[in-house]
C-alpha cells in the first residue's frame, strides 16, 4: 500500500544512517593463503587509532542481555556458530568468531555542508566506525554509523544520497562533486576538525586516474582507513586495498518520523527506497514499475489509519530503509524496540549478502590477475598459473562451506529481507558464474595435464618398441659378443663410455622423432594402407614433415 499524495509533517523525531563499505585487501605474504590481516591492526602505533572491540556476547550471564538473547536466536544454529563462534561444551573447546571488529574512538561528530544553500550545515553524532575482518577472506568492511534526532526529513534524504561518495563521478560547474556533500568534516570530541573533503579538487582525482588507471578516495575517507592505504598510490602502509564495486556505498537507514507515517507520499517512499535526493511531495523522481511488490516488505505495514501505522521496510538491494513512527514504543524507545532490532539484527541481514557479493567479486578479481600474468611461452609462468588455480579453488571451497548461506533464519521476516537482499545483488548468479569459472580453469588444467600425460605415454612407447629391436637382438646373441675379458679396465670403460654415449644419444633421438614415428607406427599398423603410403610415412618422419590424415 502506498502513502498519500498531500501535505505531511516532513520531520523525523530520530534518524540513523549506517554506511558500509566492502573493500578488497592486498596479500601480505605471497606465498600463505590465510593471511590474518588484522593482525597488523593489533600492534600499537602512533598512527594507528584503531583497536579490537571486545565480544558483546559476554560469557558473564549479567552482562547478558535480552537484546542479545534476541539476536541470536534469529539466526539458524550454523549461522550462529558463524557469527558468534562456539561455547564450551563437553569434551570441547570454545570456537572464536571468524569474525575481527576494530573501532576507533576519536572521532565523535560528523559535520555535513550540503551544495544548497538554504539547507544549513548539520552535524551528526558518531555512534560506531568500525572495521569488521573475516578470517580466510582478503576482504574489510567499513561501517559508519551516525545519529541525529529532531531533523528534517529533507535533510535526512540530501544525506543519505550525499554521504556514503568515495569519489565524485563528474564535476558540477560551479566546481563541486557531482551527488557529493560540498564538504564533509570528521569532527573529535572537542570540535576540531580531524579531516575533510576534498571533492572539489578536480585535477587531484584526474591525475591519478591518469597515472593509475583506478579512482583515488576523497581525503576524509582515506584519512578514515589510515593507516590502511590505497592499493594503487604511492602511499606506504602495512596494509593496502582496493575497491571492490561502485562508488557510493550500501547505506542503512532509520526514520523515525513525528508524525503519522502514512501521511507520507508515494513518491517519498520511492525516494527513501531509492535513495534519490529530496523533492516535493507527488513529484515522482522517475518511474518506478512494481514498486510495492518489488521494493517494500509491508508485512507489518497498516495503511487504513486504523490502529498504529507499524513499520514499513524498503529495500533495493543497496539500500536497506525502515520507516515509522517516532511516537510508537515499539518503533522508537532509546536502547529498545526496532531501534536496536534495526543496529544488530538487521544490520547483519544486510551484511552477510554484502560479505557474499564482496568476497565473490575478490576472487573473480584474483581469477583475472592470475590469468593477466599468464605467459603461455614461460614455462614458469604456466606453472604459476596452474598453482594460483589451484590455491584459487581451495578458497572458493572454504569460502562455500564456512561463509556461504542460502538460508539465514526461520524467522519470516529475517527470511523475507535476506531473500529480498539477494535477489537485488544478484549473489546466486555472481556464485554460480565465480564457480563456473573457477571449474572451466580446473577442468582445463586437468585435461592439460592428461595431454602431457598422453604425450609422455606416447612418447616412451615409441622408445620402447624400437628399443625392442636392439634389446631382441642383444638377448638372441647374449652380452658377450666381443670378448672383452683381456682389456685392460682403462679401454673397457672406454668401450663402455663408447657404447653408452651410443645409445644415449639414439634414445634422445628417437624421443626428438616420437611424434613422427608414432604416427609411422600408426600407418604401418593399418590394413588398409599401402606399400608405398607406408613409406612415405616412414620417409616424412625424417623430412620433419607432419604426416597428413591416413
Amino acid at each position: 500500500m502506498t502513502g498519500v499524495d498531500g501535505a505531511t509533517s516532513r520531520k523525523l523525531r530520530h534518524f540513523r544512517q549506517i554506511l558500509l563499505w566492502p573493500l578488497q585487501l592486498m596479500p601480505l605474504r605471497a606465498d600463505s593463503q590465510i593471511q590474518n590481516h588484522w593482525e597488523v591492526l593489533e600492534q600499537p602505533a602512533p598512527d594507528n587509532p584503531w583497536r579490537e572491540v571486545d565480544d558483546e556476547f559476554t560469557d558473564d550471564p549479567a552482562g547478558f542481555q535480552p537484546r542479545h538473547y534476541s539476536e541470536f536466536v534469529n539466526f539458524l544454529p550454523h549461522v550462529q556458530r558463524f557469527l558468534y563462534g562456539e561455547g564450551r561444551a563437553r569434551g570441547a573447546n570454545p570456537g572464536k568468531s571468524p569474525i575481527r571488529v576494530f573501532r576507533r574512538r576519536d572521532i565523535a561528530r560528523l559535520r555535513c555542508t550540503y551544495p544548497d544553500p538554504a539547507m544549513a550545515p548539520r552535524e551528526f553524532e558518531i555512534a560506531h566506525i568500525d572495521l569488521y575482518f573475516f578470517y580466510d577472506l582478503d576482504v574489510v568492511v567499513l561501517t559508519v554509523e551516525i545519529q541525529a534526532s529532531d531533523i528534517p526529513l529533507d535533510c535526512a534524504q540530501e544525506t543519505l544520497f550525499r554521504l556514503g561518495r568515495a569519489y565524485p563521478i563528474y564535476w558540477e560547474p560551479n566546481g563541486d562533486g557531482g551527488h557529493c556533500l560540498k564538504r564533509t568534516e570528521w569532527l573529535s570530541a572537542a570540535g576540531e576538525v580531524l579531516a575533510s573533503s576534498d571533492y572539489e579538487l578536480q585535477a587531484r582525482f584526474l591525475a591519478h586516474v591518469s597515472q593509475y588507471r583506478a579512482p583515488t578516495l576523497a581525503a576524509h575517507w582515506d584519512f578514515l582507513l589510515r593507516p590502511m592505504v590505497q592499493h594503487h598510490s604511492d602511499d606506504s602502509g602495512p596494509l593496502r586495498y582496493r575497491q571492490l564495486e561502485y562508488h557510493r556505498m550500501p547505506v542503512m537507514a532509520y526514520l523515525a518520523l513525528e508524525d503519522d507515517p502514512r501521511t507520507l507520499a508515494h513518491s517519498d517512499f520511492v525516494r527513501l527506497a531509492l535513495v534519490t535526493p529530496p523533492g516535493p511531495p507527488g513529484k515522482m523522481p522517475f518511474a518506478v514499475n512494481d514498486f510495492e511488490r518489488r521494493h517494500c516488505y509491508d508485512r507489518f505495514w497498516v495503511s487504513s489509519p486504523e490502529g498504529p501505522p507499524g513499520a514499513r521496510y524498503l529495500s533495493c538491494g543497496e539500500a536497506f530503509v525502515l520507516v515509522g513512527s517516532g511516537r510508537e514504543p515499539y518503533f522508537y524507545t532509546p536502547g529498545g524496540s526496532l531501534l536496536e532490532h534495526f543496529r544488530h539484527q538487521y544490520f547483519l541481514l544486510f551484511l552477510l549478502p554484502h560479505l557474499h557479493k564482496a568476497a565473490l567479486l575478490m576472487v573473480a578479481d584474483r581469477l583475472g590477475y592470475a590469468l593477466k600474468r599468464l605467459d603461455i611461452h614461460n614455462p614458469d609462468s604456466v606453472k604459476r598459473f596452474k598453482r594460483e588455480i589451484r590455491q584459487m579453488r581451495e578458497i572458493f571451497l572454504r569460502f562455500t562451506h564456512r561463509y556461504w548461506f542460502h538460508h539465514i533464519s526461520d524467522q519470516a521476516l529475517s527470511k523475507d529481507l535476506f531473500r529480498m537482499e539477494k535477489d537485488f545483488l544478484g549473489t546466486e548468479e555472481l556464485y554460480n558464474e565465480v564457480r563456473e569459472r573457477i571449474e572451466d580453469m580446473s577442468e582445463y588444467l586437468e585435461s592439460d595435464s592428461l595431454r602431457r600425460q598422453a604425450n609422455t605415454v606416447v612418447r616412451l612407447t615409441v622408445v620402447t618398441a624400437f628399443g625392442l629391436i636392439g634389446t631382441t637382438v642383444t638377448g638372441y646373441f647374449g652380452m658377450n659378443i666381443l670378448g672383452l675379458d683381456g682389456l685392460s679396465a682403462p679401454v673397457r670403460l672406454l668401450y663402455f663410455a663408447a657404447v653408452f654415449a651410443g645409445m644415449a644419444w639414439l634414445t634422445f633421438y628417437t624421443v626428438m622423432k616420437s611424434k613422427g614415428l608414432s604416427d609411422f607406427l600408426d600407418a604401418l599398423s593399418d590394413e588398409r594402407e599401402t606399400v608405398g603410403r607406408k613409406a612415405q610415412a616412414f620417409w616424412r618422419v625424417w623430412r620433419g614433415r607432419k604426416p597428413g590424415p591416413w
